[in-house]
């Protein structure tokens, strides 16, 4: 592929992330064209239909996950501040739109594409050994494991429409709360009996 055809295709698809983030998985092509500063014809060449540009989308948001995820533990003084950094950079009201605008989609169209599988398994592998580092550190819960923490992302940026009507107006004030209840010496909670 010619330089200037990866430059267009790279647009394209941030162009389409970010519509998508605001406008939903439906957003005309003609508006993704336009945000992208190319012609609709050089959009179709790239994307023969909403299918194939939305699973570029999923593709995208995952590498962007897994980068944003090395890049908030390569530049955080410990594990416990890498882990809050990404948590609070993923739940951003832009990124969680686009979360949302994702998660109706059917499985097959994103979630289960090879691409998407192969960069989600090694985002959370990567993700399990940050937060293996902070229980080894001492800054968080041991009873709390990366399967939690992606439990707490899903229900805030994926799903936000399940949320109680005042935790949906400041989402990122609650998962704040619940991430400090995550970190090392927050109370546990009794047993149930």
């Amino acid at each position: 592929m010619r330089a200037d055809a990866r430059r267009n295709l790279g647009k394209i698809v941030e162009a389409a992330a970010d519509v998508v983030a605001e406008r939903g998985v439906g957003a005309p092509m003609e508006a993704i064209a336009k945000r992208a500063g190319v012609g609709v014809g050089t959009l179709y060449r790239r994307f023969p239909d909403r299918d194939a540009l939305i699973a570029a989308v999923g593709d995208h948001y995952i590498h962007t996950m897994a980068d944003a995820l090395d890049a908030a533990d390569r530049g955080s003084a410990d594990a416990w501040s890498a882990i809050w950094d990404f948590v609070c950079w993923v739940a951003e009201p832009g990124r969680a739109a686009l979360s949302t605008a994702l998660a109706v989609l059917p499985d097959e169209v994103i979630a289960r594409r090879a691409e998407f599988v192969r960069v989600r398994a090694r985002w959370e592998e990567r993700f399990d050994q940050v937060v293996r580092r902070a229980q080894a550190e001492g800054t968080m819960r041991r009873d709390v494991g990366v399967q939690d923490l992606i439990h707490l992302l899903n229900v805030f940026t994926c799903h936000p429409e399940d949320l109680p009507a005042p935790v949906a107006a400041d989402p990122g004030r609650y998962l704040r709360l619940m991430l400090d209840g995550m970190k090392a010496g927050a109370a546990t909670p009794a047993p149930s009996r």
